[in-house]
């Protein structure tokens, strides 16, 4: 559905039009308005109104309907068309989900669709319509401000997922961190958290090239004094995403820590059982000669016979125990 339209003038905004085609044809006629047509999950009808109005191309058109793209840039005759994935951050629940924001830019008009519950740009709009020295700059302005918020809520949620990442990093490093009752789910949340991180990459990543192409590069219906505003952008997509690589390099180094820490803990509890079985086995050893049963045994002759043998086995395994202690092994 029509989230919002209107019509700029001189970095103003005017009344909605009543019909795409007039207000299409006044902008372009003035050279100096835009119109900004708002949607929010289209229906094939309803966007097919907005598309034969525009002309956008169809290709762009079944992606904007059909969503689940990727973030990329795609210069068509007469428009341009930029894909954008809004990511937020549910703390409660440690999830990371993403969003998607579709931006047809042309001589005279832009069209967003937005899929998804976040990622709103009512604020955007009402932000960028206190700036008319950007608003002036036509169509390009409105894929700054909106490439602008995407991005910078892009490091809020990084900044977000450090401070969950410290907890974890604590909860790895704990004393009782490799407890059986507490290993798996360690492990668990650490694999968890790096299915995020990349669930977010995927938004990040593909988007560098896109903002470089439009801070840098000669791309249609882009006005040339945005450019440094773009490469405002694409600093902060790049800080993004070194900020991103970050946690996912901790995230594998926490995890390689847990690891090796359950590894030095299953060794310790072998060096146990085995240092035990090894006490275990002198008097097993010996009561097992005993119960051979042979027609001449110590004790059948001297009464300090079975005394003697149970302070051997006694002293064995008390020095045994000394020796396993020493070491560590106990």
């Amino acid at each position: 559905m029509i989230v919002d339209c209107a019509m700029y003038r001189d970095g103003h905004r005017s009344e909605a039009p009543e019909d795409f085609s007039e207000a299409l044809a006044e902008a372009r006629a003035t050279g100096d308005a835009f119109l900004w047509v708002g949607m929010h999950e289209p229906t094939e009808t309803e966007f097919e109104h907005v598309s034969q109005e525009f002309g956008l191309h169809k290709l762009a058109v079944e992606d904007a309907l059909t969503a689940h793209q990727r973030p990329k840039l795609e210069v068509y005759d007469d428009s341009l068309f930029v894909v954008l994935k809004p990511v937020m951050y549910d703390d409660d629940t440690d999830t990371v989900t993403t969003g998607e924001l579709m931006v047809f830019i042309g001589d005279s008009f832009v069209v967003t669709v937005r899929h998804g519950e976040g990622a709103a740009l009512t604020a955007v709009r009402q932000r960028l319509e206190q700036d008319p020295d950007v608003l002036r700059h036509g169509p390009t302005a409105v894929l700054y401000a909106v490439s602008d918020a995407v991005v910078d809520h892009y490091i809020e949620v990084a900044a977000e997922l450090q401070v969950d990442l410290e907890e974890l990093e604590a909860e790895v490093f704990a004393p009782n961190a490799t407890d059986s009752r507490n290993t798996k789910s360690t492990a668990a949340r650490i694999y968890g958290f790096k299915r995020q991180v990349l669930e977010f990459r995927r938004a990040t990543s593909p988007l560098l090239q896109p903002m470089d192409r439009l801070a840098f590069g000669q791309v249609p219906f882009v006005h040339e004094r945005s450019q440094p505003f773009f490469r405002d952008v694409a600093d902060h997509l790049t800080r993004a995403n070194e900020y991103i690589e970050g946690l996912d390099r901790l995230l594998s180094d926490a995890l390689s820590a847990h690891l090796a820490q359950m590894g030095v803990r299953q060794n310790d509890d072998m060096r146990k059982i085995s240092a035990w079985a090894a006490m275990a086995a002198v008097p097993t050893m010996v009561a097992g000669i005993y119960g051979m049963n042979f027609e001449h045994m110590p004790e059948l002759r001297q009464s300090w016979g079975y005394p003697a043998v149970l302070v051997v086995m006694a002293v064995a395994c008390v020095g045994l125990h000394r020796l396993f202690k020493g070491r560590g092994w106990l």
